[in-house]
């Protein structure tokens, strides 16, 4: 008899508890939320077509108006309105997280080079703002020494002229 009871405790601490620790369950929704309801097995289905369509396409370097379609609104409406001063297109780079997300699809041999750009240019920005901020403590230290030179020559030129 206690070795079943044993036996019955040990299987539902496997099978809530153990559970429970393993992978907790989150906290329940507030009751406002309302639940959505379940997808169908079609709506399912349609959203993983869609979604391995837009991970395929992700996949190429030149990312089109299927993956960022709200981006080229704008490049298009920039497009229309051609720049006054020299009225060419301008084109635009890549930013720095574009170049990295392209460089890490290509393995650690194309993505060494992106990190050390991207190491290089932080240090150089780095070294420029401290650069500046030297020459900018030193240029207000010389006006507080100016201030107190002109002081204290002014205080002696005093003392000078009372004697």
């Amino acid at each position: 008899m206690k070795v079943k009871v044993v036996c019955r405790k040990l299987y539902d601490y496997v099978r809530y508890d153990l559970k429970e620790i393993a992978f907790p369950s989150s906290l329940p929704d507030p009751p406002h939320i309302k639940k959505r309801r379940k997808l169908t097995w079609a709506e399912r289905f349609q959203v993983l077509k869609e979604a391995s369509r837009l991970y395929g396409a992700s996949w190429v370097r030149n990312i089109g108006p299927e993956l960022r379609p709200n981006d080229y609104k704008k490049t298009e409406e920039d497009e229309d309105k051609p720049n006054e001063a020299s009225g060419l297109k301008k084109e635009k780079e890549p930013s720095t997280l574009e170049d990295l997300a392209v460089a890490a699809r290509g393995g650690m041999e194309t993505l060494k080079p992106v990190l050390q750009r991207v190491y290089m240019t932080r240090a150089s920005a780095y070294k420029d703002a401290l650069k500046s901020f030297i020459e900018g403590y030193q240029e207000g230290i010389h006006q507080i020494m100016e201030k107190k030179l002109s002081q204290s020559q002014k205080e002696s030129d005093k003392s000078n002229n009372s004697t």
